[in-house]
């Protein structure tokens, strides 16, 4: 199963991953997080942030976390994925593909500003420390339309949200276990 966290930067992504993984792992189960951030900063230095860029990144990882999803590796890719063609891809070429909408008011994360990504999107156009690109401010961010779930990060205190989409992975499971493999 490949589950993708999506969301604005900051909604907490990596966070409920993180979380959600070590439930799981308290179950049994093989699991494992593609942190898009970190990939695309080890293994993909050569992509920007232009809209080709973007899809070929999902793409990457898509294709990563299909290996592992081949060896019964619960995977979930924690990625902004702004564009909803790209996040159909993967659902078209992959098995048991799940979207998980992680999501928060831009209002709220501005204030978080967990990375200072938003306050250097804000800034001055011709300020030098000005980013052009940051999803949800000045690059478009296609929200879900059917997700498989949603969850509203700023409604839900981590706990609360790990143990909603613990349990939507859980009854997933359990529903495929009975008509398909199991994970």
């Amino acid at each position: 199963m490949i589950l993708l966290f999506c969301g604005l930067s900051g909604a907490g992504k990596t966070t409920l991953a993180t979380h959600v993984k070590d439930k799981l792992i308290d179950d049994n189960f093989h699991v494992e997080i593609i942190d898009a951030d970190k990939y695309r900063e080890t293994l993909f230095p050569d992509l920007c942030y232009s809209k080709e860029h973007r899809f070929e990144n999902i793409r990457r990882l898509g294709f990563i976390a299909s290996i592992f999803s081949s060896h019964n590796i619960l995977t979930i890719i924690s990625a902004i994925m702004p564009y909803d063609k790209s996040r159909a891809e993967l659902i078209e070429r992959y098995e048991q593909v799940k979207i998980i909408h992680i999501d928060c008011p831009i209002d709220r994360l501005i204030e978080r500003n967990t990375k200072g990504l938003y306050k250097r999107a804000l800034l001055p156009i011709d300020h030098p420390e000005k980013i052009f690109n940051l999803t949800g401010v000045n690059d478009p961010f296609e929200k879900p339309i059917n997700p498989d779930f949603y969850i509203n990060t700023d409604a839900l205190s981590v706990e609360q949200s790990t143990l909603k989409i613990y349990s939507f992975i859980k009854e997933t499971i359990l529903s495929q276990s009975n008509t398909e493999k199991h994970f």
